[in-house]
């Protein structure tokens, strides 16, 4: 049995009562895993064909699966961004509000980036997800898992949430707070959270919450929904955050989940001073009541009448080296020319309606490569996310002797004509190469090599 902090152990049971005793023995179950089939790159029609990892489907997301499979990092479908590995009730958060396909969305504490893939899922090719995550090197796994899933139209910055609203006043349709906290959800999956959890901690988490959202409040747009989630279940946290910000924001209203979410979860609870009569229309994910670990989630929504985002600056036109334009015309079938900009002095594929101020973003669309002497050098995930555009196709079975050899940096023989191509899976793309002579010469990136 694991040993809970004993003062936590006292207030779970005021909160469950009776239930205490299944939560209990679920905490001390084996934790349940769970991926997503990324959507912006397969089917789920075609991923259902070639399935060989999955157990059966999360019933509160539609491409979302138990998995039954070890190392799945080594997976071709995880090399080549057709799965996210995501625990099944951090899905849940991304599933309470119906996302419209051109909503521009932030998520503001995104790492490691599975409820920004599963919104950018929801987004279409017109929607836009800005991913913000403050510290640089979670900022850099944010950015690593986008690229791998091969995702457009998506930002990420590296930004406290004070700067975010500075810099994106009232411009999103809906704010992810996936606030940080202290953890409790992951007990049964985290020995640390356990051995970090303090009474100290919680209202420190508590304070640090409502700072976030003060702020997230100021880059929504009237009318728009901050989803509001944690993965502890204390009131101080939870319920308490969410009655304060009530209080304090009468524009603001508390709504329900969609159905498919409130079926696997249990109301909100009303505390002594509780403000918000419908406080119940929050949600706690569980462990003894469905199938993954903690979570809490609250929608609110502004109740204002929609009005247009301030006017942003307009993008001005840029001077684009021949070279960008050259490289696209022989590489790709097809592209969209205002797209194509540069950010970071790099030339990157972004759509042109939405503007990101220079210097405010660690990662700006999709990286199209680096400009030498000449020619230009492409970036791995400029093969991730165009990759069905290329006119040079490799596509490699998953489990033949090609792929196995491609992935661990070796060049392979090839049927085509000299230039750069995409190497995919089941049509997905993984990496990319340059065909010289009926070789491809490897460019799949050193650290992401099998051993």
């Amino acid at each position: 049995m694991k040993e809970l902090p004993t003062k936590y152990t006292e207030r779970m049971k005021a909160l469950l009562k009776a239930d205490f005793e299944l939560y209990e023995k679920a905490v001390n179950d084996e934790p349940v895993r769970a991926f997503r089939v990324n959507t912006d790159k397969i089917s789920l029609e075609r991923f259902k064909e070639i399935d060989d990892i999955s157990s059966g489907s999360v019933p509160y997301v539609e491409n979302g699966f138990y998995l039954e499979h070890d190392k799945i990092g080594n997976h071709p479908f995880h090399h080549a961004g057709m799965i996210y590995v995501q625990e099944p009730a951090a899905m849940a958060p991304a599933e309470c509000v119906e996302i419209e396909p051109d909503w521009a969305v932030l998520d503001m504490c995104a790492a490691p980036g599975g409820k920004s893939s599963q919104i950018k899922n929801k987004l279409g090719e017109n929607g836009i997800l800005v991913s913000n995550e403050i510290i640089s090197s979670r900022c850099k796994i944010l950015t690593g898992n986008i690229e791998r899933l091969g995702l457009l139209n998506c930002v990420t910055t590296c930004l406290d949430t004070k700067r975010l609203a500075s810099i994106f006043p009232n411009t999103f349709d809906m704010i992810m707070v996936d606030a940080p906290c202290s953890g409790e959800g992951m007990f049964r999956k985290e020995q640390i959270a356990i051995d970090e959890w303090s009474e100290e901690n919680v209202k420190m988490c508590a304070a640090r919450q409502s700072e976030i959202l003060e702020n997230a409040a100021k880059c929504l747009k009237s009318g728009g929904y901050i989803v509001y989630a944690t993965c502890t279940f204390s009131l101080d946290e939870n319920e308490m955050v969410v009655d304060a910000f009530l209080k304090a924001h009468g524009e603001f209203e508390l709504c329900e989940v969609t159905d498919r979410v409130k079926v696997s979860t249990s109301d909100g609870i009303y505390f002594e001073g509780c403000e918000c009569e419908n406080i119940h229309f929050a949600r706690r994910f569980y462990p003894h009541v469905a199938r993954g670990e903690g979570q809490f989630m609250a929608v609110l929504r502004h109740k204002g009448e929609g009005y247009p985002a301030p006017k942003r600056p307009v993008k001005k036109e840029t001077k684009l080296d021949k070279v960008v334009t050259d490289f696209l015309d022989d590489v790709l079938e097809g592209y969209d020319n205002s797209y194509v900009t540069i950010y970071n002095q790099n030339p990157v594929y972004f759509t042109p309606d939405f503007d990101v101020p220079k210097g405010a973003a660690f990662s700006c669309g999709v990286t199209i490569g680096e400009v030498k002497k000449g020619y230009l050098q492409p970036h791995h995930q400029f093969f991730m996310a165009m990759g069905s555009r290329f006119k040079r196709k490799i596509d490699l079975a998953p489990d033949s002797d090609d792929l196995k050899r491609y992935l661990h940096g070796e060049e392979i023989s090839v049927d085509l004509p000299n230039g750069w191509a995409v190497v995919t899976v089941c049509g997905c793309a993984v990496g990319g190469g340059k065909v010289v002579d009926g070789r491809l010469k490897n460019h799949y990136p050193k650290g992401l090599r099998t051993k």
